[in-house]
């Protein structure tokens, strides 16, 4: 291992996830052997896919850190996880990789355009990837990915047009219309800063942010300020409601009443066959999902209103994307 200033190294204290079970998908067929890499802000999960499409060396790792843009010590480490898994597998010969990352990301020119906990500002990741890995890069945004995964492999794979809602700490989308992403340049999809209310102010600075209402980071940070009490994430938050606490009642019912509006918009707008959602909060299944599709026909009137139903692919599903973009792209 290489010393623990250089930004290559990675912790000893890094969990190994080789053994790891990737949802409902245990593989991505048959294709070309690629690496695949879905960076957050704070881990990133890499793996080298087979030509069965099998993950070999699945694992979390932590997002190298550095002062201002991170680009260069993403880059670095990207490299050394490369070699390790070429190392580990040196039967299996890539041909591409595919890299997806947070934020607004313009993937047809191959830029970060902007990611505030990443730091970077129109850093062209794809080229610098490239250059480092000696692989052609497909590069995405990872929410993108995502939802291509669940077009391809999971809960959205029967609808040529929907909307995939990740809702966790905070909420991001991704909408397929005609079966392909569509983009605008990196900035479609962001759902969860779209307004629906004139505030509470959004950590991004716009007021009134369904994510800074409906997300499970702001139902579990709301319950606090009301109360003093810190709950176990929004499960805890709801689990109260359903035992009777007034306050809990009350965040978790203006929650699902901003979802359900931004739902009515994107329906009355975009139409989609299906909005699938996925993240933390969709494990509260029916306490979500029975309450978004009552709300939803009770708003809406001529509209066709979608089938609501769960993500299949679980915290998987933007690695998986981005080894069926590698495979496009080799």
């Amino acid at each position: 291992m290489t010393s623990p200033g250089d930004p290559t190294s990675i912790p000893e204290v890094v969990r190994d996830l080789s053994g790891e079970r990737l949802a409902a998908a245990s593989t991505i067929g048959r294709g070309a052997p690629v690496l695949a890499f879905d960076v957050g802000g704070t881990d990133i999960k890499s793996a080298l896919f087979d030509a069965e499409g099998t993950a070999l060396g699945l694992r979390r790792t932590p997002t190298p850190t550095a002062d201002g843009d991170r680009t260069e010590v993403l880059i670095e480490r990207l490299g050394a996880l490369a070699a390790e898994l070429r190392a580990a597998h040196p039967d299996v010969v890539p041909q591409a990789a595919g890299l997806v990352v947070p934020g607004i990301v313009d993937a047809d020119a191959g830029l970060g355009v902007f990611a505030s906990n990443l730091g970077w500002n129109h850093s062209p990741l794809r080229d610098l990837a490239a250059a480092r890995l000696g692989l052609p890069v497909a590069f995405d945004h990872d929410v993108r990915a995502a939802s291509w995964a669940e077009h391809v492999l999971g809960g959205a794979r029967a609808y040529a047009n929907s909307v995939v809602l990740v809702i966790g700490t905070g909420i991001a989308g991704a909408l397929l219309v005609g079966g392909q992403p569509y983009t605008a340049g990196g900035y479609a999809g962001e759902i969860g800063h779209s307004p629906i209310a004139d505030g509470p102010v959004c950590a991004c600075g716009a007021r009134g942010c369904l994510e800074a209402v409906a997300s499970a980071g702001a139902i579990a940070r709301r319950y606090r300020d009301a109360t003093g009490i810190t709950p176990d994430g929004a499960k805890d938050v709801i689990a109260r409601a359903a035992a009777g606490d007034a306050v809990a009642a009350d965040i978790w019912d203006s929650a699902l009443d901003a979802l359900t509006l931004s739902l009515a918009q994107l329906t009355a707008v975009v139409a989609p066959e299906a909005v699938v959602i996925g993240g933390g909060l969709s494990r509260a299944g029916g306490a979500l999902f029975d309450e978004l599709r009552t709300r939803l026909a009770a708003r809406l009137s001529f509209h066709r209103i979608p089938d609501l139903v769960p993500a299949e692919l679980s915290g998987n599903a933007g690695i998986l994307g981005a080894a069926l973009r590698a495979r496009e792209r080799a």
